[in-house]
């Protein structure tokens, strides 16, 4: 069975993004359902994945930017406050990888490996 994971990288810094905090949550019709919240350790990840356990769905991770970029104390004032990352869950047998590379004024996300 397949797992879902995440990192987050600071593009402006050039390193992992420690502490962002990430909610995850499955979207059910026209409602959303909070699963469970982690935050990335120095090296930008979690220390377990977010699933351990998949369903075929629609899931959203927030990630919590703007409060990491506060305390980065940043020149300038973050754009971005949460980023919601939706996507869909195919095959529960697959492992599902959403890293996000982020700085103040913008972010990537792909699905890795």
């Amino acid at each position: 069975m397949g797992q879902l994971t995440t990192h987050v990288l600071d593009l402006a810094q050039g390193r992992p993004a420690a502490d962002v905090e990430i909610d995850i949550y499955e979207q059910s019709g026209d409602s959303v359902k909070f699963l469970r919240n982690g935050s990335t350790n120095k090296d930008g990840r979690l220390d377990e994945p977010l699933l351990e356990t998949l369903n075929t769905g629609t899931y959203e991770l927030h990630f919590h930017i703007g409060e990491y970029f506060r305390r980065q104390n940043v020149p300038r004032v973050s754009f971005l406050d949460i980023v919601v990352v939706r996507f869909v869950i195919n095959d529960v047998r697959e492992n599902y990888h959403v890293p996000l590379l982020v700085s103040p004024g913008g972010y990537q996300v792909y699905r890795g490996s």
